[in-house]
């Protein structure tokens, strides 16, 4: 702690107001909010304070702070969401690209009002809906609304159309109207005030019912064009009374696609839940308007590996809503905000100043809850997986990016010191249970994006135990002996052929009678009946053989060598990587990945990243592509590796001495432990009554008996 900090510290009133962290560069690298400054300041530099990696990995940085005292908590959450949002400072959580979202506004200031998309949203007396996170979402609701609510569209200024509102045309006063309507009048999607088709009057329900329909309240634009039409049909006004039909059964058919939820109350709800990876979360907003779920809205905050949920939901909820032009009265989080009673007050302040309370008198009042039973924690279940299922396609998305992808591979060339940026880029894993049922997995990237087709299980055969080194040089050795060309190393194995290295050798499949066909499983291509195979070809695609010979010679297949290798592990998986590179004398840029363990001598990144003859990690900004990108591909691996475990553990949990039996097969096997339970009462049993079951024959029956029989002895 330099002099600079220590006077600063010594100063520090017990009042509330933020606090600005900055590096010795003056850059502001993180922003906070206290009751008290005092407390608040100081206990960032107390040895006893247990931090999180991130709040050390900040400290170390912090040259200078400076605060701003405030009246209250309330004043203080206000200020820091606006320093959060002008100097995007590295240690808060942040909404990304939080200033583009657009919102939909009905423009009430203007004379005969329009409905557009806008990128910001003011408290200038018109209506703003949203903020969305989707453009072209934003752009097809407007088109909906307008083929249901004949608006206008076009920009001409209208204030000529119609006599000033509440006030008495000047002497002389004439309208200047337009010569023509446009083709937006004659398909129906504008009434035509330009040539006073309609009246200031008539246009302003129209608009009532466009701000009805987005704040939810479906019923009431319905009851307004049901009396509409009837008004039609009374002044025998058939053909305007049949257009409204139409729109009423057209608001109807949507509102039979939205789902219904029955709430306690009658107020509207935001429905918040959020689902984290690596140093990303999504955040899941439901927006459910007097029991209807009307939309949704997604949102992804970065900088989020340290923080805990509650900080996360606190740090959203102040970004969201100060951008959000509508505060519902009750808001349901999956996880507590932190100072949730400051977080509703400010809330509360914020619902009265966006204008949410009517004149009908309906309360200010803000409440945030997160329940932990009922109908409620069905809702935020139901939130969450969604938030689930749009965090993995931004996943995907991303890995579809050229742009990102290439820049990408560039920051992992200057990263690696490579001498190109990576084609192709193989992560290996390996996955047990304490040692049993080892496997281990090879996913391929090419240009950035996953490859399945080249995707390679490996069952572990020569390493007993949980050997993680071992067991990566194992798979190390299938996949590239046949590479290295190694006369001494081929002859040292003559127990497998090496025309297949990777698996059982199709001898012994032939030999034993086994199907010859690939399969598709968890995208890779196995060989033969799933529940007997070994391993993998080394092939992309292999048809049905009939012969030795024709397999061999379609599996002759030069694999192309990778421009990187990935070990997921640290020092020691390394070190065995590499000495299978030197046995083969091969030169691939190797590296190793590791989770951070959590000292304070690891990453703030999450992400230990080994190089040769380094004895410290290499540390990739958190903002990297370079970094997120070995992210993703060591996530894949995992998730491949541990995919293929769970299968060969399950098939191995499930297996039992009836398999073994000739004629027994998956149908008859269950049929008879679903009637008799367990292998020693069948033994019990009869040939007769193994007989008479549905699907056995006196063969079968006798066949189990003596099989049985014989493993007993």
């Amino acid at each position: 702690m330099n002099d600079k900090i220590q006077s600063v510290l010594n100063s520090l009133p017990h009042k509330p107001g933020i606090y600005l962290m900055k590096d010795a560069e003056g850059t502001i690298i993180y922003v906070g909010k206290a009751i008290s400054l005092f407390n608040r300041v100081r206990s960032y530099f107390q040895e006893s304070t247990d931090h999180s990696p991130k709040n050390r990995s900040m400290v170390a940085k912090i040259d200078d702070i400076d605060f701003l005292v405030v009246q209250n908590e309330v004043e203080a959450l206000v200020l820091e969401s606006n320093y959060i949002k002008q100097y995007r400072p590295k240690y808060n959580v942040l909404l990304r690209d939080d200033k583009s979202y657009p919102y939909i506004k009905v423009a009430l200031t203007e004379d005969f009002p329009r409905v557009y998309r806008v990128r910001s949203f003011h408290h200038d007396g018109n209506r703003y809906f949203g903020p969305y996170t989707n453009s072209g979402a934003v752009d097809a609701t407007l088109d909906l609304l307008n083929k249901l609510f004949s608006f206008r569209t076009c920009r001409y200024d209208a204030s000529g159309w119609a006599p000033p509102v509440d006030e008495k045309a000047r002497e002389g006063w004439k309208p200047k109207l337009l010569s023509r309507p446009c083709t937006q009048y004659y398909i129906h999607r504008c009434t035509a005030p330009c040539v006073a088709k309609t009246t200031r009057e008539e246009y302003a329900v129209i608009i009532q019912q466009v701000i009805h329909f987005l704040e939810g309240k479906h019923d009431e634009v319905i009851k307004d064009l049901q009396a509409q039409m009837e008004q039609a049909a009374e002044d025998l006004n058939f053909e305007e009374a049949a257009r409204l039909r139409d729109r009423i059964q057209a608001v109807e058919r949507i509102l039979e696609k939205q789902r219904i939820i029955n709430t306690e109350g009658q107020d509207d709800q935001d429905v918040i839940a959020l689902a984290s990876q690596d140093d990303e979360t999504c955040a899941l907003v439901f927006f459910f308007r007097s029991g209807k779920l009307v939309g949704r809205e997604y949102f992804i905050l970065q900088g989020t590996r340290d923080s805990g949920p509650g900080e996360i939901m606190s740090s959203f909820m102040e970004q969201f809503y100060t951008n959000s032009p509508h505060v519902p009265a009750e808001i349901i989080v999956e996880h507590e905000p932190d100072d949730a009673e400051v977080m509703q007050n400010w809330l509360r302040e914020r619902r009265k100043a966006a204008g949410a309370a009517s004149a009908a008198g309906r309360s200010t009042i803000v409440t945030v809850t997160a329940p932990k039973r009922g109908d409620k924690v069905r809702l935020i279940e139901m939130v969450k997986l969604n938030a689930q299922q749009i965090l993995e396609q931004q996943r995907i998305k991303w890995l579809t990016d050229s742009q990102k992808t290439q820049m990408a591979l560039e920051e992992l060339q200057a990263a690696l010191n490579l001498a190109a940026p990576p084609q192709r880029i193989e992560c290996y894993d390996i996955s047990n249970t304490q040692g049993t049922n080892s496997v281990g997995a090879m996913v391929v990237f090419e240009g950035g994006r996953p490859k399945n087709s080249e995707y390679r299980r490996f069952k572990i055969k020569q390493v007993e135990g949980p050997n993680d080194v071992a067991s990566h040089q194992e798979v190390l050795r299938r996949r590239f002996r046949k590479a290295a060309n190694n006369p001494s190393f081929l002859a040292s194995a003559p127990d497998e052929d090496i025309s297949a290295p990777i698996g059982e050798t199709i001898a012994e499949i032939l030999q034993d009678g086994k199907q010859t066909d690939l399969l598709s499983q968890d995208d890779a291509i196995v060989v033969g009946n799933t529940e007997n195979v070994e391993g993998v070809v080394d092939s992309e695609s292999v048809a049905t053989a009939e012969t030795v010979d024709t397999v061999e010679s379609t599996m002759e297949h030069d694999w192309a060598l990778p421009d990187l290798v990935i070990i997921d592990g640290g020092k020691g998986q390394l070190n065995a990587a590499l000495q299978v590179m030197r046995e083969y004398n091969l030169s691939i840029p190797t590296i190793g990945v590791a989770k951070e363990e959590g000292s304070h001598t690891k990453l703030t990144t999450g992400e230990e990243i080994y190089l040769p003859g380094e004895s410290e990690p290499l540390q990739l900004p958190r903002n990297s592509q370079g970094l997120y990108m070995l992210q993703r591909i060591r996530d894949e691996a995992h998730r491949f590796s541990i995919t293929y475990h769970r299968n060969v553990r399950s098939k191995r949990t499930f297996k039992s001495v009836l398999d073994e039996i000739p004629g027994i097969g998956p149908k008859r096997k269950q049929a008879l432990l679903k009637h008799y339970g367990s292998v020693r009462a069948i033994s019990m049993a009869s040939i007769d009554e193994l007989a008479a079951l549905d699907g056995m024959t006196r063969d079968a029956a006798e066949k189990v008996k003596e099989h049985i029989g014989q493993q007993e002895s």
